[in-house]
């Protein structure tokens, strides 16, 4: 145990003496352990918890908290990317060759360093995007691709946020609150109702968005390999090796949802005919097998509580 808190108190004066000192004494900052026990209090939330508690329940109708939680998603969305463009992409000053970190308090670089922690901040309300098919018995939407997704995301970009907030790795954040107006707004149409389907046939496409976006974000990163970048080669490699690992996680998920050729639905036989006919057979004194109409009769019931394929 002492080798334990000693292991844990070095950490913190390594994570003090490296850390960016604008953000060491902000919010969850000051140390990644509370932001690691909330990415796996979520994950057991959301694959252990929460399929037990709804186990024995009836699905919540969210309907209206989905649309008012995706348009404020949107929203946010929209202010994030609107932050991180404002304060250095959309103005000039940020060269997407490369840029270095600005550890100056101007104005200016502040507005992106707190919309760095924003970005951070908005990791954690992503969860709700899960804690909500758990509500609604939509488990087959927990998928690993979406938990690892938003699981891995808070802590990646914890370490951002304390090490290097702001510079080349905000274009991923730029990327990625663009796609996420996008994505948002379709959950929100899509929550709506039936009545919305017609126009929500472009799924397909922002999927492929989504792989494009982790392409842009690989290029963008790698690219300070090979050219002279006073920015942190660990970073290059830290979001580079995410955007590859998300694109190739993506990519299983579009194969999966819309490459493959879909199994042709084969319409099970009606479950009651090979009884019936046992029956008619009785009846008729066709068969003389020991066999009387009530045990046929406890077949066709025995029969029809048995899923299909049993």
């Amino acid at each position: 145990m002492a080798l334990i808190l000693q292991y844990i108190n070095d950490m913190h004066l390594f994570m003090d003496k490296y850390g960016d000192p604008r953000t060491n004494p902000w919010f969850l900052m000051s140390s990644p352990f509370p932001t690691l026990m909330i990415c796996l209090s979520y994950i057991y939330l959301v694959k252990v918890f929460g399929p037990r508690f709804m186990e024995s329940r009836k699905p919540y109708e969210l309907k209206n908290l989905l649309v008012l939680y995706n348009f404020l998603q949107v929203v946010f969305s929209a202010w994030l990317f609107y932050e991180i463009g404002a304060a250095g992409w959309f103005t000039g000053r940020y060269s997407f060759q490369c840029q270095p970190v600005d550890h100056s308090k101007s104005p200016q670089t502040m507005r992106m360093v707190h919309a760095c922690w924003w970005y951070y901040f908005s990791k954690f309300t992503e969860f709700f995007d899960t804690i909500f098919f758990v509500l609604r018995k939509k488990f087959d939407h927990v998928s690993t691709l979406h938990v690892i997704h938003h699981g891995v995301m808070p802590m990646s970009v914890w370490f951002g946020v304390k090490f290097t907030p702001g510079g080349h790795s905000t274009f991923f954040g730029l990327l990625n609150t663009f796609v996420h107006i996008i994505m948002y707004s379709y959950y929100m149409l899509a929550a709506m109702g039936p009545h919305m389907r017609p126009y929500l046939w472009w799924k397909k496409y922002l999927t492929t968005l989504q792989m494009v976006q982790f392409v842009g974000i690989m290029v963008h990163a790698f690219q300070l390999l090979f050219i002279e970048c006073d920015y942190p080669r660990a970073f290059v490699w830290w979001i580079g090796m995410h955007a590859v690992m998300f694109f190739f996680l993506f990519k299983d998920f579009y194969n999966q949802s819309y490459s493959r050729p879909k199994a042709r639905a084969i319409s099970p036989q009606p479950i009651t005919t090979e009884i019936d006919d046992l029956k008619m057979a009785y009846k008729n004194g066709a068969v003389k097998n020991g066999f009387s109409n009530g045990h046929a009769n406890g077949l066709v019931r025995a029969r029809t509580v048995l899923p299909a394929g049993n």
